[in-house]
């Protein structure tokens, strides 16, 4: 990562988990989270519902005047499987659909605790930034030492050679929502010399619908 300007964010995606795990600080910290973007003024996309830290998050922010859309595939809504959004909905066909939806409304990506489901969209944004689909930041939020063995595994595999050190570098971790965000809005990814060759506009469509987040406070 290389310092830059400090950016403008307007929306923050949150990724986590559907449970609020067995420690009370992953509440406490999702709670602070959703605060926090309220007090700055930012509003919040996630992947809808009420459950669990999902359920924290988007109430918090919701409360605190924060504008909150939770987009979420049609038959997880019509399945009552997670719950009732806060906020907004949007609803989309399918998971891949949810995921560029959430892309193309998010200025900046943070991974709480959660499991597989907050995994696979954590790194799945972050192997497109290391595509160069995107620039934006991804960050952890290491509460109570709970990604210590991932970013561990990551510099594993970082020295093993199986991805290159801009590649370890979209990964920006701190144990506090305010550092963390700090990290995020003064961090700007640089690509990888090959990657950032990449032309994605070609086929790309110039309609891309995205949503009406201005502030309604």
């Amino acid at each position: 990562m290389e310092r830059n300007s400090t950016r403008r964010v307007k929306n923050i995606c949150v990724f986590c988990g559907t449970n609020l795990g067995k420690n009370a600080k992953f509440v406490e910290a999702t709670n602070n989270l959703g605060r926090m973007l309220a007090n700055r003024k930012i509003h919040l996309v996630y992947g809808g519902g009420s459950l669990g830290l999902m359920r924290c998050v988007s109430t918090a922010a919701h409360v605190g005047g924060s504008q909150v859309v939770g987009i979420i595939p049609t038959a997880i809504t019509e399945g009552n499987f997670a719950g009732k959004i806060v906020g907004e909905e949007l609803q989309v066909p399918t998971m891949q659909d949810r995921i560029w939806k959430i892309l193309d409304n998010s200025d900046i990506f943070i991974a709480l605790s959660g499991g597989i489901g907050t995994l696979e969209e954590n790194f799945q944004i972050a192997s497109w930034a290391q595509l160069n689909i995107h620039h934006k930041p991804i960050g952890l939020l290491n509460v109570n030492g709970f990604f210590n063995k991932l970013l561990s595994f990551l510099n594993q595999i970082r020295e093993e050679n199986f991805i290159p050190h801009s590649a370890r570098q979209i990964f920006i971790s701190a144990s506090t929502v305010e550092e963390l965000i700090d990290k995020l809005e003064n961090f700007v990814y640089k690509p990888d010399l090959v990657t950032a060759q990449i032309d994605w506009s070609k086929g790309s469509s110039s309609k891309k619908r995205k949503l009406d987040l201005s502030l309604h406070l």
